[in-house]
């Protein structure tokens, strides 16, 4: 999987467009100064950023994502595993389940998840 870095402020940005899109860069202006306080010259510093890295597209002032949020999700999932487990998603799942408690019922989709993630023998 390609490795596919959003900064937080590119992120605030592309939730707006996920939930939007495609949108009209005349919208997303309104919308990032409505909900973000951002000014339109902000909105297409950023746009033109996520657009040259191939996360968006700006084409006749309508904005497209590229990449879904599960896509990033998944990037920035394993980037962190990477930094932080030594790449071990078992010591990343081993870290997180320590410290938390679930119900019964999140108990049996996790352990279903895990089921069906597993590598026969």
């Amino acid at each position: 999987m390609e490795n596919i870095q959003i900064f937080e402020a590119e992120l605030r940005l592309m939730e707006l467009i996920w939930d939007n899109a495609p949108i009209r860069s005349t919208a997303l202006v309104q919308l990032a100064g409505e909900k973000l306080g951002w000014k339109k010259s902000t909105v297409f510093t950023v746009v033109k950023k996520l657009a040259d890295r191939k996360i968006l597209r700006n084409e006749n002032a309508v904005i497209t994502p590229l990449v879904s949020r599960e896509q990033v999700c998944l990037s920035e999932s394993r980037s962190l595993i990477n930094r932080l487990f030594e790449g071990s998603s078992r010591l990343f799942l081993t870290n997180f389940l320590s410290k938390e408690e679930f119900t019964a019922e999140e108990a049996e989709e996790l352990k279903a998840l895990i089921d069906r993630h597993t590598k026969p023998e």
